[in-house]
């Protein structure tokens, strides 16, 4: 019973969240363009409970709730020019109309990429209501200690000195620290700092160790070796006004894009640390951890997860919005839709990729349990 307060309820309620914002992009769009929606599905498998709503479409929650769906009226998951023919054979002119496949390119290419970005949408929401209400941190990060013979000794950084910036990205919050630096894919970061009025800047090499994240998580961490405290000892946190928090909003979603993209960069070129990757356990166990932090702290992560969702659907891969917005790029340079058999194997492959995926992260996701 603990464990399902604990932790499963949380995750749902943010997954449930997550993923209906994510369909409901869909849903908004095919419905803006006239496409029909049979099914707004969250979960899979088995229909736990549903609606049928005016224009006939089931909403529904289904037995297992990792995900979503939107299946629109006539759907076909692969298609050639002959097959659309062929669909179109099988309904009248007015029901034609509600075809997803015969809609204009820039329309099916737009209620594809809704998902994703209504996933940055909400996280974007969620800051600028964390903002808004609860503040933002506005703290200088001053350098209280550097530990001896450590990368920050080493490269010539000093007690007393304020951080400015680190990899070009200004440091506003003493929050941001430990962000900036363990989001850099570089093997050298570079702060900038200010010493008695004057600018300098420094290269440091990062060492990575073991370590715990504030959760109890099992991390490798990149350390510098320094110590940061409040510049003269001074919290400063301020209530932003609704432009001032979007602003800030914004900044701060893509600056989750961007670490997220530096970080799949680094894997590709063998450099990023897989065993920070995860799955459903992992997500659920963290949901599940912050939650017991309170409101903010839960609004945060979900805002996060929801990045992450976005981001991941627009992955070049089959079976993923970004797959899809990869085979309406195809049409636009040929002129034509790929033939049925080449789509067919593109499926295939993104298949493989999907299901190796979710191998990995869930035996990273059981290694952490301590069950490897």
């Amino acid at each position: 019973m603990e464990i399902l307060i604990s932790f499963i309820i949380p995750f749902l309620i943010l997954l449930t969240v997550v993923v209906f914002v994510h369909e409901y992009g869909h849903y908004y769009f095919a419905k803006k363009y006239g496409v029909g929606v049979t099914d707004f599905s969250i979960g899979f498998g088995k229909e736990i409970f549903g609606f049928n709503d005016k224009s006939g479409t089931r909403w529904k929650f289904c037995a297992i709730p990792l995900g979503g769906y939107v299946k629109f009226f006539g759907d076909r998951n692969v298609f050639s020019q002959a097959e659309q023919e062929q669909l179109l054979k099988e309904y009248n002119k007015e029901d034609q109309q509600k075809l997803f496949v015969v809609k204009p390119l820039y329309q099916r290419s737009l209620i594809v990429a809704a998902g994703p970005f209504a996933n940055f949408i909400l996280a974007i929401f969620i800051f600028a209501f964390i903002y808004m209400f609860a503040g933002k941190d506005f703290t200088p990060a001053q350098i209280q200690e550097v530990q001896p013979e450590s990368p920050a000794y080493v490269a010539g950084i000093k007690s007393g000195d304020v951080i400015q910036s680190i990899n070009d990205k200004e440091v506003k919050s003493i929050m941001e620290v430990s962000a900036f630096i363990n989001a850099s894919s570089s093997e050298v970061i570079d702060i900038s700092i200010l010493r008695n009025d004057r600018k300098m800047t420094f290269s440091v090499k990062p060492k990575f160790i073991g370590s715990e994240d504030t959760l109890g998580n099992k991390i490798n961490k990149k350390i510098i070796g320094i110590k940061i405290a409040p510049l003269n000892e001074e919290i400063k946190r301020e209530r932003l006004g609704p432009a001032t928090a979007l602003f800030y909003a914004v900044k701060e979603t893509w600056f989750v894009i961007d670490a997220s993209w530096s970080f799949i960069i680094s894997l590709i070129k063998g450099t990023g640390d897989t065993s920070q990757l995860g799955g459903p356990i992992k997500i659920a166990k963290i949901t599940g951890q912050v939650a017991k932090f309170g409101v903010v702290a839960f609004l945060s992560i979900m805002a996060y997860i929801s990045i992450s969702l976005g981001f991941i659907n627009l992955f070049p891969i089959p079976m993923l919005d970004g797959g899809h917005l990869m085979f309406y790029a195809f049409e636009k340079v040929l002129g034509r839709p790929l033939t049925q058999k080449t789509q067919e194997g593109f499926f295939r492959i993104g298949l493989f990729l999907l299901l190796t995926l979710m191998f990995f992260t869930t035996f990273n996701d059981l290694k952490d349990l301590g069950l490897f």
